[in-house]
């Protein structure tokens, strides 16, 4: 039963950035809070404005209960239009998807966000008027199509003023010395050259400004075929070896075509590689990777395990945790690609071969096994200003089609893969598995994914550089024209105080490399639900279970018909990657030289933080991976105040950081939802999980839910 509280006295009004503008609104909305399955919630007033859907109560107005790792341009009931997922309207307990014009307007407004936050709200209370408005232009502003110059990117870049340097020391390679430079610290430019042949994009649209390719390779070459055929160069090792990626050409081509790019093809092999100097390796992802609608509907299966309407459902689901799990492929398409970027960097950098990736745009799985081998064998990536230039480097101006991957747009659902989310994932792993390899931490990961929907950055809102310099001209809000002066998401004061971005920051990277083997040993993640599957064999053992491929049936039956494509696809004997992976593990860990991620069975795992943050019933109290940063924080920040006594009694000035650190004492009220969620309250298992009354009633149905429209009920493991 919902007790009616009189509507809120005083007026709350949403807090507006520049160029916002407030569309509708709505007053009496009941805001239910998804803790127990009750109906406790709060009233308030639900607003659309062209930035986001928000949410405001009386508690909106003070500062008293903000978080602690506040974001200034969402907060914590704001919802960007572009990370709006799905909405449904619920009619007589039964829920709908909400799209395009609506005859009938819902009781029951659900909101699923692509962060998996989940808002439902109650309408009951609302005028008639006003649900009409708040429904249809939530659902219009937020689902259907729109042009790109009506992105909110447009509206706050016009009206903002920019006093940001928006660098913070991470290159942009907008610059043929950007370029220059990169060659010069990995050693590469005596093979290798930056061109200008693109200047003004008279070779590709594609193609970023400047580029880099090997110095036997013409302008003219360059222009045949608009950049097609030509190997770009990513990277270079310290032995000299390259990782370089290509475009393919169409594959529907008559014949007499066929065979001249056939004869151009050959003729830039010859180039590059010169046996016994210079060798190459060729490496099509297309069929030695999942393809990218594989990639999207493993991601839609496993997005919806987290996005969770009450606590029922949550319990519900738990009895088959593993089989929902392993049904959704999303921890084996990880494992596949962490495999091929080690089988790449074994080439780098056991056999010195260069690789050339090849893929038909070279700006999706190209991008993320040419990052992922940067992050494992070259430091500097690991660092949080070397990683933003790699994603900068080999994502924005290496042209992945951020706009139509993520959908921002609403055009094509075909588009749309999360490949970079992939990448993040992956990157994930590695940082989970060796912590004090990286300057940053997870929390840096799992706030970077959350930008992807933050439309006042232009970094991951454009297919290409040429599509960003394009639309950079506009008119201001103010009547004067000129470039529109957009910002960076590498400059995170924009959306952090400086104590929250301490979070972002690993206090215990290790500055220089100190191999100690026990520091490999991580503390097993005790939890109510196992983030990883377990091995199905009776021995696990490092050596069995992901490398005995021709027994390993579990990988078989997630992949099923493309397991062959899979396994086969390395020219090289399968002895040798093993070779390289259990001599590297047997010894102990550089932190700042190769990383080779550990990749049987369970050792991919799901990524907490990001996943579970929003789910109360998924949280230690006290526990987790932030419990330990809070300790540790607190450590620094009584070792940095006894540093300042020391210099103090030394007369020496000091302007150290000692501020940027938060004052976290009480680490035991904290749980793992933190710094994201507040603590919950712990919601308590029932006896007789929920799921087997259910498979009592329907033994095919065991989470109901009319509107999935993706089968998650695998079979048992």
């Amino acid at each position: 039963e919902i007790h009616i509280k009189e509507p809120i006295e005083k007026e709350v009004n949403p807090h507006l950035l520049p160029g916002e503008l407030l569309l509708c609104e709505a007053s009496t909305v009941y805001k239910y809070v998804q803790e127990d399955g009750s109906n406790r919630g709060t009233y308030g007033k639900l607003v659309c404005t062209n930035f986001k859907i928000s949410f405001l109560d009386d508690d909106s107005a003070s500062d008293d209960n903000e978080p602690q790792f506040k974001n200034k341009i969402v907060g914590e009931n704001d919802i960007t239009l572009q990370c709006v997922d799905q909405i449904y309207g619920v009619y007589d307990e039964k829920k709908k998807l909400l799209t395009g014009q609506l005859r009938k307007y819902p009781e029951k407004l659900i909101i699923y966000c692509k962060d998996l936050r989940v808002f439902n709200f109650c309408l009951r209370y609302t005028k008639e008027e006003e649900v009409k408005r708040i429904v249809s232009g939530i659902v219009h502003h937020s689902q259907t199509p729109k042009l790109l110059k009506r992105l909110f990117l447009f509206s706050y870049a016009s009206a903002a003023p920019n006093n940001t340097d928006g660098r913070n020391q991470t290159v942009m390679f907008e610059t043929l010395d950007d370029w220059r430079d990169e060659l010069e610290r990995t050693k590469g430019n005596v093979k290798y050259k930056a061109v200008t042949t693109n200047e003004g994009y008279r070779v590709s649209e594609k193609l970023p400004l400047y580029f880099v390719v090997p110095i036997c390779i013409s302008e003219e070459s360059i222009l045949k075929y608009e950049g097609r055929g030509i190997p770009i160069w990513c990277w270079s090792c310290h032995n000299g070896a390259a990782l370089l990626k290509m475009s393919t050409f169409p594959k529907e081509q008559d014949d007499s075509t066929s065979q001249m790019q056939k004869a151009f093809l050959d003729g830039i092999y010859k180039t590059i590689s010169k046996p016994p100097y210079e060798l190459l390796k060729m490496d099509d992802l297309s069929s030695s990777l999942p393809s990218l609608q594989d990639i999207q509907t493993a991601y839609t299966r496993f997005k919806q395990l987290f996005l969770i309407d009450n606590s029922t459902d949550f319990w519900a689901t738990d009895v088959k945790w593993f089989s929902l799990l392993e049904s959704t492929n999303w921890l084996e398409i990880i494992r596949r690609v962490l495999k091929k970027a080690m089988e790449v960097a074994e080439c780098l950098e056991i056999q010195h071969t260069n690789v050339l990736l090849i893929e038909e745009s070279a700006t999706d799985l190209c991008c993320v096994i040419s990052s992922l081998v940067q992050v494992m064998m070259d430091s500097y990536s690991r660092t949080k200003s070397g990683f933003q230039s790699l994603i900068q480097k080999e994502w924005v101006i290496g042209g992945h089609s951020f706009l139509d991957r993520c959908n921002h747009l609403h055009k094509s659902e075909k588009e749309e893969a999360p490949v970079f989310l992939l990448l993040l994932n992956c990157v994930w792993q590695l940082v989970q598995q060796y912590p004090p390899a990286f300057e940053f931490t997870e929390t840096y990961l799992t706030v970077l994914s959350d930008s992807l929907y933050v439309p006042i950055f232009s970094t991951f809102f454009f297919n290409s550089q040429h599509q960003r310099d394009t639309n950079k001209s506009g008119e201001s809000l103010k009547t004067q024209s000129g470039p529109f002066r957009f910002l960076t998401v590498w400059d995170w004061s924009v959306q952090f105080e400086p104590k929250a971005l301490a979070f972002l920051n690993n206090p215990l990277y290790a500055e220089k490399p100190k191999p100690d083997r026990s520091q490999r040993k991580t503390a097993r993640f005790k939890h109510q639900r196992q983030l990883s599957l377990p091995l199905t064999q009776a021995k696990p053992s490092t050596k069995r279970g992901f490398f005995r491929e021709e027994t390993d049936h579990l990988i078989k039956n997630i992949l099923g018909k493309r397991i062959g494509k899979f396994i086969n696809s390395s020219d090289e004997p399968p002895n040798s990657l093993r070779e390289f992976y259990d001599s590297w593990h047997s010894k102990p860990v550089d932190y700042h030289g190769l990383l080779l991620p550990r990749i049987d069975g369970p050792e991919i795992k799901v990524w907490a933080q990001r996943y579970l943050r929003w789910i109360p019933e998924a949280q230690l109290h006290g526990g987790g991976t932030i419990a330990t940063a809070a300790k540790i924080l607190d450590l620094m920040e009584e070792v940095q105040s006894l540093q300042v006594k020391m210099d103090e009694e030394h007369s020496q000035s000091v302007s150290g950081d000692a501020h940027s650190v938060p004052m976290l004492r009480n680490s035991a009220r904290l749980s793992s939802l933190f710094p994201f969620a507040l603590l919950q309250r712990q919601s308590v298992k029932p006896a007789l999980p929920t799921s087997t009354w259910k498979d009592l009633e329907d033994e095919d149905d065991l989470v109901k839910r009319d509107d999935e429209f993706v089968d998650l009920s695998g079979d048992m493991l």
